[in-house]
C-alpha cells in the first residue's frame, strides 16, 4: 500500500485520532507490509497490513497474541484488527516497543552479558511454549514426515548442492523415529536475535509473531542455532540454559540436530526467490552448521562441548 493510502485508512478506521508521523518499515523477510505510526499525543504504534486472503490466519494471529500478552511477556500489545483498503487488505494494529534491535546491539556487550540476555530469552520462550496446541492438531510425526519428504525433493531439484549434503540426509533418515509422540505447543515461529528488542530499560522484548504455528517445542530452536548462533554463541548457550533451567534433556540435542539437518538443506531452496545474496547467506550458514556438527557425526555443536 502507498503511504497516502495508509494515512487515509488510519483516518477512515479512526484507529488513531490524529497522527504525526507515518513511515514504512522495510526490515525483515515478512510478507506483511509494516508501518510505524506516531500519534499527535506521542503514542507509537506498529501497523501490519496483509492481503485479504490471509484474513482467517490474521484473525487467529491477533487472538493468540492477546493470549500471549496475558502471560506478561514484554511484547507489542494487540490493539485492533480488521479489513481495510476497500476490502483488499487485513490489518493488525499493535503498540510499538521502543528499543534497539538485539541482533545489532548484542555484540557490544561482554560475553557474560550476552549469555545473561540469552538466558532471559530462553525463559521467555518457555513461557510462550506454555500454550498447548488445540485439540485436533495433526499428529506431529505425520506432519514432519510430509514436510521432510517435500524438503528433500525440492532440494534435489533446486540445482544448488551443499557440500557433504549426504551426511545431513543420512542423519535425517536414520533418526525419523525421534519424531514419534512429540508434544505440540504454540510456536512464535521465528524466535532469534533478529526478532528480539532490547528496550532502553534493558528489558527484552519479542516482536514479529506472524510466522506462528503449533508444533514440537524443540523445533523452535533451529532458528536460534542458525541466526542467533551466527551473531552470538554466548547468547545461544544462554537461551538453552534459560529454557531448561541449566540442564537440557538428553534427547534435546538429537532431536534438534534432526530438525537442523533437514532445514539447512531446504534453506537454500527457501532463499532462491529472495535473490543471490540471501542464497549465499544460507550457503554460508550451511557451512557453519556442518562445521558445528562435524558433518552430523556429532549431535552436540562443538562450541557447546
Amino acid at each position: 500500500m502507498k503511504i497516502s493510502e495508509v494515512k487515509k485508512m488510519i483516518l477512515d478506521k479512526t484507529l488513531i485520532n490524529a497522527y504525526n508521523k507515518v513511515h514504512k518499515i522495510n526490515k525483515g523477510w515478512s510478507a506483511d507490509e509494516k508501518y510505524y505510526i506516531e500519534s499527535k499525543n506521542g503514542k507509537k504504534f506498529l501497523l501490519r497490513v496483509s492481503p485479504i486472503k490471509y484474513l482467517n490466519n490474521k484473525e487467529k494471529e491477533f487472538n493468540i497474541m492477546k493470549d500471549i500478552y496475558n502471560l506478561e511477556i514484554n511484547m507489542s500489545k494487540p490493539i485492533d484488527f480488521g479489513i481495510c483498503n476497500r476490502g483488499q487488505n487485513v490489518y493488525i494494529l499493535l503498540s510499538w516497543i521502543e528499543g534497539k534491535a538485539l541482533d545489532e546491539e548484542i555484540i557490544s556487550f561482554s560475553e557474560e552479558k550476552q549469555y545473561d540476555i540469552g538466558y532471559e530469552a530462553g525463559q521467555i520462550l518457555k513461557k510462550i511454549h506454555s500454550i498447548s496446541a488445540p485439540d485436533g492438531q495433526e499428529d506431529w510425526e505425520q506432519r514432519m514426515l510430509k514436510k521432510i519428504n517435500y524438503h528433500l525433493e525440492e532440494y534435489k531439484k533446486c540445482g544448488i548442492e551443499i557440500k557433504n549434503d549426504n551426511k545431513a540426509i543420512e542423519y535425517v533418515k536414520d533418526n525419523l523415529h525421534l519424531l514419534k509422540n512429540r508434544p505440540q505447543t504454540f510456536h512464535h515461529g521465528d524466535f532469534h536475535v533478529g526478532n528480539l528488542i532490547l528496550t532502553y530499560n534493558n528489558k527484552l522484548g519479542v516482536i514479529d509473531f506472524n510466522r506462528w504455528d503449533y508444533g514440537d517445542p524443540y523445533e523452535e530452536f533451529y532458528k536460534m542455532m542458525l541466526f542467533s548462533r551466527d551473531v552470538s554463541i554466548p547468547f545461544t548457550k544462554g537461551q538453552i540454559d534459560g529454557y531448561f533451567d541449566e540442564e537440557a534433556p538428553k534427547d534435546f540435542f538429537k532431536i534438534l540436530a534432526l530438525y537442523l539437518a533437514d532445514v539447512i538443506l531446504y534453506s537454500v531452496v527457501w532463499a532462491i526467490p529472495y535473490g543471490e545474496d540471501d542464497v549465499n547467506t544460507m550457503l554460508r550458514l550451511a557451512d557453519m552448521i556442518f562445521a558445528d556438527y562435524d558433518n552430523f557425526n556429532s549431535v552436540v555443536p562443538k562450541w557447546l562441548k
